[in-house]
């Protein structure tokens, strides 16, 4: 009796807590009529996507009553060879600052393979915004800085992989040029801007990275959109975001500057999806 009842509480601690305990503590959730995977992100407080891939659900994403959904708490991650704080913030979409917070690590010091990490959970997904475009690049290398989105402007929806909003006003001074071709690679583009002219986010996200970047990028921002999207802001002479930020897509971000390589006042923008850099011309308005 003694030992039957001694199961009983092991089997209590080790059950997954459900739903109708605390929706924002539970590991396990079972889905209630009528309810929605957007609904119940929301109310256990995990984004959507990592529910999805928690549960190897697949597009249109529906559940159905009585469906029992792992709810991802805690993720963990064993350091490989030659990776980065950087590069895995890069993965999960994390801020390294609260990648290092949560395992209790300096976030200025390397990581080393085969060290285990806690990857925290984003309670908050960004959302998709409605806001204006923002124009394209001008043909005059100097202009005043950036006033933000002109009143009355048509409206877009920033939201990846769609389209992403020029982060800053100004003649493209250096093209993309991918790597493994004939000319030397270039993994964004360098846009002309005078000295502290606001560097906006391209789209809403969450940043990941806002600091000292390699010495070729000098000033570092990067923001993470979902999907595995990322885009990048360098050379900035300050910084106006800090890790975990969550911006929406023309919000300011920094102010341009000629750090890093950078000998002019200009802003080097990336954008990427799953760490591969892609030709930003190619997802950014037209000109007229």
């Amino acid at each position: 009796m003694r030992q039957a009842g001694l199961a009983l509480a092991l089997a209590v601690l080790a059950a997954p807590l459900l739903a109708d305990d605390d929706p924002k503590a539970a590991t396990e959730y079972v889905v209630k009529p009528g309810e929605t995977l957007g609904g119940i992100a929301n109310r256990v407080e995990v984004p959507r996507v990592l529910i999805i891939e928690a549960n190897g659900l697949k597009a249109p994403y529906t559940v159905r009553s009585g469906q029992k959904l792992i709810i991802p708490r805690r993720r963990t991650h064993t350091v490989k060879e030659d990776e980065t704080g950087l590069g895995i913030a890069l993965d999960y979409g994390v801020a390294w600052s609260a990648i290092a917070a949560a395992n209790g690590i300096d976030p200025k010091k390397p990581v080393r393979a085969g060290q285990k990490l806690v990857i925290p959970t984003i309670t908050k997904a960004p959302q998709p915004v409605e806001v204006a475009a923002s124009p394209a690049p001008s043909a005059s290398p100097k202009l005043a800085p950036d006033p933000g989105p002109a009143p009355g402007a048509p409206k877009t929806l920033a939201q990846p992989p769609a389209r992403f909003a020029w982060p800053v006003k100004g003649e493209i001074n250096r093209a993309f040029a991918a790597r493994g071709g004939d000319k030397a690679f270039h993994d964004g583009i360098d846009i002309k801007a005078d000295k502290g002219t606001a560097a906006r986010a391209a789209a809403a996200g969450t940043v990941i990275y806002a600091a000292q970047g390699p010495k070729e990028y000098g000033l570092t921002v990067i923001i993470h959109h979902g999907g595995r999207w990322t885009t990048t802001y360098s050379f900035l002479d300050k910084i106006t975001v800090k890790d975990g930020d969550k911006v929406k897509a023309g919000e300011r971000v920094g102010l341009v500057g000629k750090t890093g390589l950078a000998t002019e006042p200009q802003l080097h923008f990336e954008v990427r999806r799953n760490r591969v850099a892609l030709d930003p011309v190619k997802y950014l308005p037209k000109a007229d």
